[in-house]
């Protein structure tokens, strides 16, 4: 697979250390990958339609990165069919379904249930995909990260309805989604920003005739620019173009491992974020579920 972080060079001077620099720019993906638990939380709130969020989310960075189409174009048509469609599960599949279960759940399940249970996802993934087994060393955080999910759902039996537990499968079936991507995004041989070109490219091509067809509804007329600019901020420039290229950075700085144990508190921190943006509650038993989940994806990141 090619480096993704041959993309950028060391400094040769500054105020800041590389591996200074590398916690900044990961402190803001952490930020980011917070903020995307809570938008999506808030769009059944907002005027906005899911259809209407996904555009500003792929359609940015397209945009933003432009200028580097043209000279991966030639490494973008060799990816593979088969590897090009996990990279793509990422996308509208992903984030239809997201939509779908944060409406019946809250930020802090989106963040715990999804991005907490990727490394379980991939796991999985890599065994039915690969015939991967798992690593003894891994089936602690493994274990972990399933405790924690049946703890998130069994500690709050009191709350929990039909539409609650609807919301939480289909936040899991993302998450397989998102093991997918990551999977693809492994095989795929490119770097970070042909894979983020090759998921908004390839998101829009398969939104704009669901648009056209009328299979998904759009609110583009119903809705002011400052009502969708916290949407454009954290989906489109952030969650499209800042985590993505961030992300790379910061294991160019800091590593790999390091980078995905501190990425791993983003759950954590979009359940507190969630209490004065969204007013959600924390239950204990999601708190100790989250504490449990990251716990384990630490472990998982370490192996």
């Amino acid at each position: 697979m090619t480096d993704v972080t041959s993309d950028f060079q060391q400094p040769r001077t500054g105020w800041l250390t590389p591996t200074a620099t590398g916690y900044v720019v990961l402190s803001i993906v952490v930020l980011v990958w917070a903020g995307f638990a809570l938008t999506m939380r808030a769009i059944g709130a907002s005027p906005l339609a899911t259809a209407d969020v996904a555009v500003i989310r792929f359609a940015i960075p397209i945009i933003a990165l432009l200028p580097a189409i043209p000279q991966r174009l030639s490494a973008l048509r060799k990816v593979e069919l088969r590897d090009a469609s996990l990279v793509l599960l990422g996308g509208v599949p992903f984030f239809f379904v997201v939509s779908e279960g944060a409406k019946a759940t809250s930020a802090a399940h989106v963040g715990a249930l999804v991005a907490g249970t990727t490394p379980l996802s991939v796991a999985l993934l890599a065994f039915l995909l690969e015939r991967k087994g798992v690593a003894r060393k891994r089936w602690l955080p493994l274990a972990l990260i399933l405790a924690g999910v049946i703890g998130i759902v069994a500690g709050q039996q009191h709350a929990v309805t039909t539409e609650t537990l609807s919301g939480v499968g289909l936040l899991l079936i993302a998450s397989l989604f998102w093991g997918a991507y990551t999977i693809g995004l492994r095989r795929t041989g490119v770097d970070a920003i042909s894979n983020g070109l090759l998921l908004s490219i390839g998101s829009l091509v398969i939104l704009a005739p669901l648009l056209l067809t009328g299979a998904v509804t759009t609110q583009i007329g119903q809705f002011s620019w400052h009502q969708a600019l916290p949407f454009i901020l954290v989906q489109g420039l952030g969650v499209g173009l800042v985590s993505t290229v961030g992300y790379a950075f910061a294991i160019s700085r800091l590593g790999a491992a390091r980078s995905a144990t501190l990425g791993s508190l983003a759950p954590a921190l979009a359940s507190l974020m969630a209490i004065p943006i969204l007013g959600e509650a924390l239950a204990l038993a999601t708190a100790i579920g989250i504490l449990v989940i990251t716990t384990g994806v630490i472990l998982a990141n370490r192996h």
